[in-house]
């Protein structure tokens, strides 16, 4: 009896665990002011989503200090991105793991490696366990000499994710190197080199491309229906108005950048291009286990794939048009199965007697509107750990 009250207590525990290894850099860093410009910038620069969605992970922060002698340089927004990636390690390097370093001397990946953008090697950061004590990072295209050491730990998480201190901010010429703003890309180009040649042929002659340029300074992600599915979908596209056209096209561009990371972490309604006044245009991000699903009131797509995901513009492949309820009528309901009930009344019509009266319609509402799966997920997630620890007690109660 005692092995099954202690099988059931740890199943609880984790259970009640699972999600204690979750962490927000944003919030960790906000408990220590004199981090404020870095984690400010960690924000403007979408670098924030991507700590949080990663495990195994270190974060060099800098005071605002060190921060102030970065923005003295005039780095633009993307240049400042690339530099801070480089405090980003894609490893576990807590204050006990930088002091027993192997050979006193290692290597690591940063996120600026991580994401691509690094040319060869010089996304690596070298670390270097002194017999002094002290502890030296150095990018390693950085023609200078170590000058930023270990500090002190801010807050860590064992082996997923080490918030440290630095002194001094991470240089390198590959990261300093300017970096392209939004207005040196075409969107539709990129989608067109990308796989979504025909979305973008609908943008550049309907004239939608104007205002996804426009947005692209701000942030823009953009939600790519694939080519076969665009080619099916023509028929009913010739059918829509001048403006119909273009305000379904807007409908797959959303004002602001969202990586897939974000999208995953940011479920609910969103705004799209098309959204304007009483004109909700309007579609829910829902995650369904490892995909993510856009729910309009009409249709359910799911991302398939990314094409381009380079801070400010996203561009996602999806397996559906979107289909906004303010430009196209939901399926009717299918119909209920009928009843043995129904069928012995319609074999009475048939011999002549009064058949039973028909039921009303019910409420016609889209045939993929259902219950938000992830409420639904909450609540009988909520039962299930009561139902165990309900078990628990029981079981506990009999052992007494």
């Amino acid at each position: 009896m005692r092995l099954v009250v202690s099988a059931i207590t740890i199943f609880v525990l984790s259970l009640l665990s699972a999600t204690t290894h979750a962490h927000n850099i944003t919030q960790i860093l906000a408990k220590h002011p004199e981090f404020s410009t870095f984690n400010h910038y960690l924000t403007v620069t979408h670098l924030a989503s991507e700590i949080n969605r990663r495990r195994t992970i270190t974060v060099c922060a800098v005071d605002n200090a060190a921060m102030n002698e970065l923005l003295d340089k005039h780095f633009s927004t993307y240049t400042i991105k690339n530099v801070l990636s480089l405090h980003i390690f894609a490893d576990y390097f807590g204050a006990k793991k930088l002091h027993q370093i192997p050979k006193s001397s290692t290597t690591t990946s940063s996120l600026f490696q991580a994401t691509g953008e690094a040319a060869g090697t010089s996304g690596y950061v070298n670390i270097t366990n002194s017999k002094g004590g002290k502890v030296y990072f150095s990018p390693v295209d950085s023609e200078d000499t170590p000058t930023s050491t270990f500090v002190k730990s801010i807050n860590e998480i064992p082996y997923v994710i080490a918030v440290i201190q630095i002194s001094h901010v991470l240089l390198s010429p590959e990261a300093e190197a300017p970096a392209g703003g939004p207005k040196d890309l075409n969107v539709t180009s990129l989608m067109a080199k990308q796989g979504c040649k025909a979305f973008s042929d609908l943008l550049i002659s309907s004239g939608a491309a104007d205002t996804f340029s426009q947005s692209l300074e701000g942030g823009l992600t953009v939600f790519c229906p694939t080519d076969e599915t665009i080619d099916n979908f023509m028929p009913k596209y010739k059918n829509l108005t001048s403006d119909g056209k273009i305000s379904l096209l807007l409908y797959h561009g959303v004002p602001v950048y969202q990586s897939l990371g974000m999208l995953r972490s940011s479920n609910g309604l969103m705004n799209t291009l098309a959204t304007e006044g009483a004109n909700k245009y309007d579609f829910t991000v829902q995650n369904d286990g490892e995909d993510v699903k856009l729910k309009t009131k009409i249709v359910t797509a799911t991302i398939k794939g990314t094409l381009i995901d380079e801070d400010p513009l996203a561009v996602f492949k999806i397996d559906k048009i979107l289909l906004p309820r303010e430009l196209f009528k939901a399926a009717p309901p299918a119909p209920a199965p009928k009843s043995p009930k129904s069928a012995k009344s319609k074999a009475k019509s048939d011999d002549g007697e009064d058949a039973d009266a028909p039921a009303p319609d019910g409420d016609s509402v889209p045939a993929d509107e259902t219950t938000d799966s992830n409420a639904a997920a909450g609540i009988h997630g909520g039962w299930f750990v009561k139902g165990i620890f309900s078990l628990f007690l029981g079981v506990f109660v009999c052992n007494i």
